[in-house]
């Protein structure tokens, strides 16, 4: 484990207990995620990248292995290591503001109100604060998904899926938008994704996991630099190499 190393993934194995016996989802996985990196899993459908996911922050108990955070054995969830899902998780009744200031544990109003509008302001909703979620488009809750998260100052931030649920244009206005804030808050982030390109638009380096029961095949570098043209040579090739470890052939 290197001073640069956040999360320390080895010989980690998941297996679900069943009427009809073990299902085995996790098969011996062994990963470094680096302090403030932008990672992405990549896989087939059903291998298991929620899984090891929820697993990184103890939504999860592995069978075996070990996964440590800043050389610490995670065993509990905690607000240093903050979810994004797809479905959004905000709520109905409470504004933009109320939502994002949900989880801030700051009893003086002034400090907290400065600290919620800092995350407005981060994700672009000046002007919505006293807004419910019922009169904003779906790429607006996201953003105030991505600021209730950011909130609370986490360590770690895992997005799972999180753009599956909007529209083609919105999702690739969201993809610009996650890379900025990354870089504004220097966040370690891990992106779980069924989107190859979408992984190689977003991430510094892609695991590609196997089949179930999986493990991590490749863990492929992504030094090209931003914004990302998918057109380019170099950025057709890293998809075709992924492509071809996952065993699908095709052009690219």
């Amino acid at each position: 484990m290197t001073a640069s190393t956040k999360i320390f993934i080895r010989d980690v194995f998941k297996s679900f207990g069943t009427k009809k016996g073990d299902v085995h989802v996790l098969d011996g996985v062994n990963l470094d995620v680096r302090e403030g990196e932008f990672l992405a899993i990549v896989g087939p459908s059903g291998c298991g990248k929620s899984t090891l996911l929820n697993c990184m922050a103890a939504f999860e108990h592995i069978t075996r292995g070990s996964i440590q955070i800043d050389g610490v054995e995670v065993d509990e969830p905690t607000k240093k290591r903050v979810f994004v899902f797809q479905e959004t998780g905000i709520f109905p009744w409470m504004s933009v503001w109320d939502n994002i200031g949900f989880g801030v544990d700051e009893p003086d109003f002034e400090k907290k109100h400065e600290h919620v509008m800092k995350y407005i302001h981060l994700v672009g909703l000046e002007g919505f604060e006293k807004s419910f979620p019922a009169e904003l488009s779906g790429g607006m809750k996201q953003r105030v998904e991505f600021a209730r998260a950011l909130a609370v100052d986490p360590d770690v931030l895992y997005l799972d899926e999180p753009f599956g649920a909007l529209d083609a244009f919105t999702r690739l206005e969201m993809r610009r938008e996650i890379v900025r804030i990354w870089r504004e808050t220097k966040k370690t982030v891990i992106l779980v994704t069924h989107d190859v390109e979408e992984a190689l638009e977003l991430a510094d380096r892609v695991a590609v996991m196997t089949r179930r029961p999986a493990t991590i095949h490749s863990v492929i570098d992504n030094p090209m630099s931003r914004p990302r043209d998918c057109d380019t040579d170099d950025f057709r090739d890293r998809k075709h190499a992924i492509f071809k470890i996952l065993g699908v052939e095709r052009r690219v």
